[in-house]
């Protein structure tokens, strides 16, 4: 039976430049930096969430053939890819914090009907939402759909 999530993907050009983003502007910690032959295994997480994992994957790492690798690349420059959605009690609050840190927001945040969304990218490109959820959702509303 599967139990959750444990470790997703996020793509990068630079390792140690993301694990600097995640770390230095975000708060997130470190939990595995790992030379595994020719490959450099690095694993970040939000403090508050031990038991899920972000594994920082070099785009020119093994199991990716160089046609895949440089669509990757190309999807990922442009900031084609979405990553995941945070969970934040706070997300004005954190949204100034980043912003002064340097982090780039695509969105300010905005009332939706689960709740305040911002949406921001990370150092390679990747797009992601910071959410802090509603205590009760409210569909009547109209959000320009």
């Amino acid at each position: 039976m599967i139990k959750g999530l444990g470790i997703t993907t996020v793509w990068t050009f630079d390792q140690e430049r993301t694990k600097a983003f995640f770390t230095e502007k975000l708060d997130f910690e470190v939990r595995n930096d790992l030379a595994m032959g020719s490959m450099r295994w690095i694993t970040v997480g939000a403090k508050d969430q031990p038991d899920v994992e972000l594994a920082l994957m070099s785009l020119d790492g093994p199991g990716l053939d160089p046609e895949s690798a440089e669509a990757l690349k190309k999807l990922v420059g442009k900031g084609a890819l979405g990553a995941g959605a945070f969970r934040t009690d706070d997300c004005r609050g954190d949204y100034e914090k980043f912003k002064a840190r340097g982090v780039e927001f695509l969105q300010d945040p905005q009332e939706r009907p689960y709740g305040i969304e911002a949406i921001f990218r990370d150092d390679n490109g990747n797009w992601y939402s910071l959410t802090q959820r509603s205590e009760e959702l409210d569909f009547s509303k109209d959000f320009g759909r």
